[in-house]
């Protein structure tokens, strides 16, 4: 077992005896189904249905204070916590940028031994294993307790990327893809089931009428590594872009209308020139509809 303190994620707190609901009017996710424990993935969307930040989100017990945690980039923190602070109006709700206190770990290939207060499963992908969120200088404290062995956290991106799941930043663009475009949908970061949202309606739009063109999907790489934004061809045609890579595998954002295609026509896909192929083709292929409970 692994584990890897990530110095790209950060932590905002929301707490308040309104904070469940307030959150849950806002992101993609069902905050109704969350208790101490229990991680869920979600997005904060523009009115228009874009991804303005994805994120991890769990509760805190009360003898952590309560409320809720969420785990997003630390980049994007601040404005994160924000714009949670523009939506509050009247609600009773506090919301605090903990990032310099508080921290996230990434444990995987096997289960914890001990599971801390503030661990979780990751919601999107079994594979990726758990989240503990703890203060930086308490990783190598919390990788001795669970039993795991702690490695760099270039270690867990590689892991991200050949299990496809995507990053925002580097697999798709932050204001300019739709959570149907990040595999929010397929990763269990939409409920299609709840109440209104931010963005809502154009979400539950593109599910019902099955309109996503585009997807990231997993390729193999011929020993070499694309930078991020190279197009992706198919014969003489673009038909994607590169995202993140790493150890012969990447992310690409394509599509796959127009990939499928390209497959079908017998044509080989190619990025800086250099023969690259799907992982899984029928990634590419639309999947029955689903939803999320």
């Amino acid at each position: 077992m692994k584990a890897a303190f990530l110095p790209d994620r950060g932590v905002i707190k929301v707490s308040g005896e309104d904070a469940r609901d307030f959150l849950n009017g806002l992101i993609t996710t069902d905050v109704t189904l969350l208790q101490p424990g229990l991680g869920r993935f979600g997005a904060l969307l523009t009115p228009q249905g874009k991804i303005t930040v994805d994120f991890l989100i769990t509760e805190a017990p009360a003898g952590h204070g309560g409320g809720f945690l969420i785990d997003a980039p630390l980049p994007l923190a601040q404005s994160l916590a924000d714009k949670l602070g523009f939506y509050k109006l009247r609600a009773k709700v506090a919301v605090e940028n903990i990032s310099a206190d508080m921290g996230v770990v990434a444990v995987w290939d096997g289960e914890p031994a001990v599971k801390p207060d503030l661990a979780f499963a990751d919601p999107r992908h079994e594979a990726l294993g758990w989240r503990i969120l703890a203060p930086e200088d308490l990783t190598h404290k919390v990788a001795d307790l669970i039993g795991a062995e702690l490695v760099e956290s270039d270690a867990y991106e590689a892991h991200r990327i050949a299990t496809g799941v995507p990053r925002g930043g580097l697999d798709f663009m932050y204001s300019d893809a739709f959570p149907h475009e990040a595999n929010m949908d397929r990763l269990h970061g939409v409920d299609f089931d709840k109440g209104c949202y931010v963005g809502q309606e154009v979400v539950s739009r593109m599910q019902h009428r099955g309109t996503a063109r585009t997807r990231i999907v997993r390729v193999v790489l011929d020993d070499f590594s694309p930078e991020t934004g190279i197009p992706v061809q198919a014969g003489d045609k673009q038909v994607g872009t590169m995202g993140s890579t790493a150890g012969g595998r990447g992310l690409a954002l394509v599509r796959i209308d127009r990939v499928a295609d390209a497959l079908d026509a017998g044509l080989a896909l190619t990025a800086g020139g250099l023969a690259m192929h799907l992982a899984d083709p029928n990634e590419v292929r639309t999947p029955p509809k689903q939803t999320v409970a």
